[in-house]
């Protein structure tokens, strides 16, 4: 069933706040508001910027890296508030007064080397990335084309082991999610959360960060009620966010385990799954 914005009204709590700066709403980026191609269509980026305009908290949440998530912000037009990057670790404060318009105002890093010694004992043949804070990435070897954002560095394994890290990327095109999963099940990962991409993609990032706990410190800053809270999203590193939020929503794509962690399902990226729960909230 297509999921209206009368179903998503009526899963909203009575009290709930309208549109407007008492409430915040956490939007994935990839699979939620582009698809695989990196195309946002015209009704998802009207929706976004109708919410935006608003004055509701617009928190884009992603695993993306900072420098790969300030082109998606410009395209919707959101200069004002707060982004999560990285699947948590960094998170920005967007300002049009500020120096390029942001400032990084929350880094957590930790040592990746054991980690990287650790995932490359069992898959020598795979790409390693470390994010490169507000520049771009360092990676082991070069990426397929148009996968990373920023400017992008080869360098030795031991230079991705030598400093702290936010994230770590692991980039394998033969294997599936799952068969990371096994990897990880396998090899066992201590010390750190990581999450699985819907291509062949392993990130790594601090003990105990998430999305979810870098939204949950921007609500606290900014005083928002622990009610007025929406997320929107379609991956495994999405769950703890869906759970966090008063209404989680997840895309049709979205696999078992991330769909049960939503109150709702909505239509996929292709289908513009998230503009009907957006236009719930605007009272459309």
């Amino acid at each position: 069933m297509t999921l209206t914005a009368d179903v998503v009204r009526d899963h909203l709590p009575p009290a709930f706040p309208a549109a407007g700066p008492e409430l915040m709403v956490a939007l994935d980026i990839d699979g939620t508001l582009v698809d695989h191609e990196q195309r946002m269509t015209t009704a998802v980026r009207e929706a976004v910027a109708e919410l935006r305009d608003s004055g509701t908290q617009v928190v884009l949440a992603t695993g993306r890296s900072v420098s790969a998530v300030l082109p998606v912000l410009e395209e919707l037009g959101i200069r004002h508030g707060w982004a999560v990057c990285s699947n948590g670790a960094v998170c920005l404060r967007l300002d049009p007064a500020l120096p390029h318009g942001y400032e990084i105002s929350d880094v957590v890093t930790f040592d990746p080397e054991p980690t990287l010694r650790l995932l490359r004992e069992a898959l020598p043949d795979g790409l390693f990335a470390v994010d490169d804070l507000g520049k771009g990435v360092k990676v082991s070897s070069p990426f397929p084309f148009g996968e990373l954002s920023g400017e992008v560095t080869v360098v030795d394994f031991e230079e991705l082991c030598s400093a702290p890290a936010s994230r770590v990327t692991i980039r394998a095109p033969h294997l599936s999610a799952d068969d990371f999963h096994a990897l990880v099940d396998r090899v066992g990962l201590h010390g750190v959360s990581y999450a699985v991409g819907w291509t062949a993609w392993l990130d790594i990032a601090p003990e105990g960060v998430t999305k979810a706990s870098a939204l949950e410190m921007l609500r606290e800053r900014t005083r928002t009620a622990r009610a007025a809270t929406v997320a929107v999203g379609d991956g495994r590193n999405d769950i703890e966010m869906l759970r966090w939020a008063t209404l989680g929503v997840a895309m049709e794509w979205a696999d078992e385990e991330t769909r049960a962690a939503a109150d709702l399902v909505t239509g996929s990226v292709h289908d513009d799954g998230v503009v009907p729960v957006l236009h719930a909230l605007l009272g459309r």
